[in-house]
């Protein structure tokens, strides 16, 4: 027994010294592995990867990369030095020198930082043979990114050095370092940016160094970032933006089978070059303080507007599945729609006449769809419980809220409730379906961004489901299958309810049937559209003013098998057919047929310039936020 007991002595003392050995061993090492920075016998050395590259749906190449130079800084290792003869070398200032230093040094004494970035190549040739001179100073090479476009800034986004916001979210960034900021760059930073190479270098009490840290077996090479094929096609978006300049507004243009962002066009934008390099920082601030034309907002993802009468065609559909209506149902417009015990009237411009939903939609009726509005709300017990209803049913286009895509920002826009009207806007449960009536045509509390009011071209064009609209197609050349973008989401309308709501789109562009968009066809496409005219309201001196209406277009090509679902907001447009409706058509020829042959056409919206509507003296934002 005692044998057995010294037995089971001498076992267990051996396997606590090896397990404890094996923690020293393994456990140890990744610990100092990822303490070596607070180690100053440790010399740590970066190699950064090349970003990954960008290309367009047809494979042209957006963004690639340059090589850049930092001077980087390790403080406790910097000596006494010539400052102004250094600062002249970085065309820096004395005052910039000592800034930076002590940033540095509140960063950390020992880890290496950026002290001068983006180097341009012919400063790092000259400086190079000087760095010697300069202890505690190293150039750093690593890659900034490289154009090879002049637009799509917004979809492409930028990167810029990490903040101390980022450097306390991930620890992956040291300071200095670059992230994705906007746009795809910031969606896929993980995929683009790679992983950085690691080598550490011990030293001595001397600072002398004695060779690579445990021979190297804990450093690591650099991996490349992976490179990515964004939806985008390179040649209609140039071509939008064209076709916006001194404009303001968005477009966005969706492939209906696949949800796929063709073009994502904010009105103004910027040559993305223009936030590459040391100027960098001096461009982005002009960019960001320009209140008025706000070139860094993307107004296609986040400016609300309400869509006007683009509108009618989802209360149609609305009407139709709550059989409220029928395609032969007919209602006279009398020049408007008179409501309320005080007579009111929604003024109408469609002429008078019986209109039936087909006719409606090409004539833009509010008086057809005013009724249909009001019956779909009164059909229910309560006008909140019909409001509910409605509501439920326009949310199934993706409306009111958030996509859950891949773009880097958006807003969920606005679908009253009742719960909404009951509990913040009217704040008590007597309200009625007249207090609501703009509603019917697009106005009232409704609020959509462009790229919702394509969404739901698109639910249209492919009788009732779509694909959340993304602007991802590759990684690496693997396509992408993420259910999210590939399975289809289906709204609550019965695909036979589509079919008159499509003719009526359909006949916007006939001369024969008064459409409003009847001089805006494109020979041998059959389009689908609809015109919109929002009001458009400021504050001035504190007094709500009306302003020049806002120009809204939406359309879908060819009306069977489309191809294309396309959105236009021109902000102070005037009306629909106007401004809208003719960048439209022209994109939608230059996507299907890769040229233009509506040249007059073309030729009007490139010379017109709405700089004059926006030098109108206005207070609060250049855009509509409906009130």
């Amino acid at each position: 027994m005692r044998k057995l007991l010294l037995y089971l002595v001498v076992v267990s003392v051996g396997l606590i010294y090896t397990g404890r050995l094996s923690y020293l061993q393994l456990f140890n090492e990744v610990e100092v592995a990822t303490n070596f920075l607070n180690d100053s016998a440790i010399k740590t050395e970066y190699t950064y990867p090349e970003r990954g590259y960008v290309y367009d749906r047809n494979g042209t190449l957006l963004v690639a990369n340059q090589p850049s130079y930092d001077v980087m800084i390790i403080p406790r290792e910097v000596k006494a030095l010539d400052t102004l003869e250094f600062c002249k070398f970085l065309r820096i200032t004395k005052d910039d020198f000592l800034k930076r230093f002590k940033k540095a040094k509140n960063y950390s004494r020992r880890v290496p930082s950026v002290f001068v970035a983006q180097m341009a190549k012919k400063d790092y040739a000259f400086l190079q043979e000087k760095m010697h001179r300069y202890k505690g100073f190293y150039i750093q090479k690593r890659s900034i990114r490289n154009y090879q476009v002049s637009n799509g800034a917004n979809v492409l986004g930028f990167i810029s050095e990490v903040n101390n916001t980022d450097l306390k979210k991930n620890p992956y960034y040291q300071s200095g370092e670059l992230i994705g900021r906007t746009g795809i760059e910031k969606v896929y930073e993980k995929e683009l940016r790679g992983t950085k190479g690691v080598k550490r270098i011990q030293k001595d009490i001397h600072n002398k160094i004695l060779g690579s840290y445990k021979n190297g077996s804990l450093d690591t090479l650099p991996v490349n970032g992976k490179d990515i094929q964004i939806t985008i096609d390179a040649k209609l978006q140039a071509y939008g933006e064209k076709l916006m300049v001194n404009k303001r507004g968005g477009i966005v243009a969706i492939e209906p089978a696949s949800g796929e962002i063709l073009a994502l066009i904010s009105a103004p934008s910027y040559d993305p070059d223009l936030l590459v390099g040391r100027q960098r920082s001096k461009n982005y601030s002009a960019l960001h303080y320009d209140s008025i034309s706000k070139p860094l907002y993307d107004r296609g993802l986040l400016a609300s507007y309400p869509p006007g009468s683009p509108f009618k065609t989802l209360n149609a559909l609305v009407a139709l599945q709550e059989g409220v209506i029928t395609p032969t149902y007919t209602y006279t417009c009398r020049n408007g729609y008179i409501y309320g015990r005080s007579g009111r009237k929604m003024g109408c411009h469609c002429g008078s006449g019986r209109r039936n939903v087909i006719n409606g939609v090409a004539k833009s009726c509010n008086a057809y769809f005013a009724n249909a509005y009001r019956q779909t709300i009164s059909k229910y017990d309560s006008p909140k419980e019909g409001m509910n209803v409605w509501s439920s049913h326009i949310k199934s286009f993706g409306l009111g809220a958030y996509f859950g895509n891949d773009l880097s920002t958006g807003r969920p826009g606005r679908i009253p409730t009742g719960d909404y009207y009951t509990d913040s806007y009217f704040k008590h449960n007597k309200w009625h379906v007249l207090n609501t009536i703009s509603n019917a045509i697009g106005q009232g509390q409704v609020e959509l961004t462009p790229i919702q009011l394509a969404n739901m071209t698109a639910a249209i064009a492919n009788r009732g489901h779509y694909y959340t609209p993304h602007i991802i197609k590759k990684i690496d050349n693997e396509p992408i299958d993420d259910p999210h973008f590939t399975e289809a989401k289906h709204t609550t309308i019965d695909k036979q309810h589509f079919e008159p709501v499509i003719q009526g789109m359909h006949d916007v562009f006939s001369m024969k049937k008064g459409g409003t968009a009847r001089w805006l066809n494109v020979p041998g496409i059959e389009i689908c559209g609809k015109t919109g005219t929002a009001e458009n309201f400021t504050k001035i001196d504190g007094e709500k003013t009306q302003l020049t209406d806002h120009s809204i277009f939406v359309a879908f090509a060819p009306k069977d098998n489309p191809k294309i679902a396309i959105a236009v907001f021109v902000e102070n447009g005037y009306y629909g057919a106007r401004w809208a409706g003719k960048i439209s058509s022209l994109m939608i020829e230059q996507y299907l047929k890769g040229e233009i042959t509506l040249k007059n056409m073309e030729k009007l919206v490139l010379e017109k310039s709405l700089e004059d509507e926006y030098a109108k003296p206005l207070s609060g934002e250049p855009f509509t936020i409906n009130e």
